[in-house]
């Protein structure tokens, strides 16, 4: 009994023992003063630490912004674009307009809002170091209102991309903008959603917009929000309010889909859209409690596609998707966000509901052309100088119609191209006499400006159908 009594005592003093020296040696590492101590050997930029490592040298407190907003003011840019407009022969006025962007490299890509430099050729970036560029439109995609910039430099400070699936609503972010051309100006304030539509890019556009009640105004849209680490987690791209100015509800591209976006831009000229080949409608409150039960959550597929992705893979209309690659999928936002994720020919394991039973099946992804091809639509200047968009012809169309050429996808309204009555759909195979295979060998022939004599043919007509034009007018 005595040994018994012994060893508990001496138990007891070890555990008191080791308490004491834990709390003497973990306190120092949150104490203030510690911090300033370290931050005299260490400049805090240096510091690339993660997870529980990071707060040993920073505060624990999860409202310090200050590390965060001095990557995002560093890392955001102004944009100014300033463009001549004509209205007759003699009188021509200035139409400028101003917003923000963001440096996500140091050799000098900026991504920022479509909407910001739309049909702009004078664009100028400025930094908040006060450096200023002269921007190039790489690309652009109207669909997700996303544009890629380009300036010369390769030394810029940039901001990382961060996994804006990760956040979490009532998670601080911080939005980093020029409002009201006011420089590198910081806001606080907390996700308040995930996947909203507010309907603002119309029925053609791609809407899964992170919803925040970070102060965001005019001036704001393309620049950042970013996450307490200063990673970048979506582009400010519009505001929902009565009066202009912020009410409270701002709305942001998640960075996931603009980092898809600008990676197809500069690898293909273009987004590589995926498409399934089927229709999906949210579940309403009335199917749930009718037919599925009130926990039930997905998106109702109403209608599928003969011989789309989808149908080849066994779905059927009424199945409910709740899954893509393990992401859950609670409405039609967050559907249409992860499919645009993806490009043509990736496989992806979709998980529904039927019958209310569990299936899953691994689906093919195709192209709007129901093929597993890239399309790179091509929007290069003198293309819309010209008035047209173009790709070239899939491996299908070829096969099937046993020639090469380059397809017209658009022609816009009163261009130049327009006013020789060519329509979308119009094969191009001989450009000044020289046969055309792609778009790159159309270009570099237009590029060279002058008389142009297109020949081709539609596929639904017989014959050959030439158009002339002056690049030099």
């Amino acid at each position: 009994m005595k040994n018994t009594l012994y060893i508990l005592l001496v138990s007891c003093l070890v555990s008191l023992l080791s308490i004491v020296v834990y709390d003497h040696l973990s306190k120092p590492y949150h104490q203030p003063a510690n911090l300033d101590e370290f931050s005299r050997l260490v400049n805090n930029d240096q510091l690339n630490l993660e997870g529980s490592l990071r707060s040993l040298f920073t505060s624990s407190s999860p409202t310090d912004f200050t590390l965060a907003a001095n990557k995002g003011r560093k890392a955001t840019v102004a944009i100014s674009t300033f463009d001549q407009e004509h209205y007759n022969q003699s009188q021509r006025t200035m139409k400028s307009s101003h917003g923000s962007g963001v440096i996500i490299s140091s050799d000098g890509y900026v991504v920022t809002n479509y909407h910001v430099i739309k049909e702009s050729t004078n664009i100028k970036i400025t930094t908040d170091e006060q450096k200023q560029f002269s921007g190039r439109m790489v690309g652009y995609d109207e669909f997700t209102d996303i544009a890629l910039l380009k300036v010369e430099d390769n030394q810029l400070p940039y901001m990382a991309i961060g996994n804006s699936d990760s956040i979490h609503v009532g998670e601080w972010v911080l939005a980093v903008g020029n409002p009201y051309n006011l420089q590198s100006s910081v806001t606080a304030g907390i996700v308040s959603a995930k996947a909203r539509d507010i309907n603002v890019l119309q029925t053609q556009g791609i809407e899964s917009f992170i919803q925040t009640d970070a102060a965001v105004n005019p001036g704001n849209s393309g620049g950042a929000l970013i996450n307490t680490n200063g990673e970048l987690v979506g582009i400010n791209t519009a505001i929902m309010s009565e009066s202009g100015n912020s009410e409270g509800f701002s709305f942001a591209i998640p960075s996931n889909l603009v980092q898809k976006v600008i990676f197809d831009i500069i690898e293909f000229g273009s987004v590589q859209r995926a498409w399934m080949g089927i229709r999906v409608f949210n579940l309403s409150d009335l199917e749930r409690s009718r037919k599925l039960g009130e926990n039930t959550k997905g998106v109702l597929i109403d209608v599928v596609e003969k011989e789309g992705a989808a149908a080849s893979a066994g779905l059927r209309k009424d199945d409910i998707i709740q899954f893509i690659n393990g992401s859950a999928i609670l409405n039609k936002s967050q559907f249409t966000e992860q499919l645009a994720l993806y490009r043509p020919g990736d496989k992806i394991s979709v998980k529904f509901l039927r019958d209310n039973k569990e299936v899953r099946k691994t689906v093919i992804l195709r192209n709007q052309l129901n093929t597993t091809d890239y399309i790179s639509i091509r929007k290069d200047p003198i293309l819309k100088k010209l008035g047209i968009e173009l790709r070239n012809l899939d491996t299908k169309e070829a096969r099937r119609m046993r020639k090469q050429g380059v397809y017209v996808v658009s022609v816009k309204k009163n261009g130049i191209l327009d006013r020789t009555n060519i329509d979308p759909g119009y094969i191009i195979t001989r450009c000044n006499e020289t046969p055309v295979q792609t778009v790159d060998e159309l270009v570099e022939i237009l590029n060279k400006k002058g008389k142009i004599y297109l020949e081709g043919f539609y596929e639904n007509y017989p014959g050959e159908y030439p158009y002339i034009f002056d690049l030099n007018i």
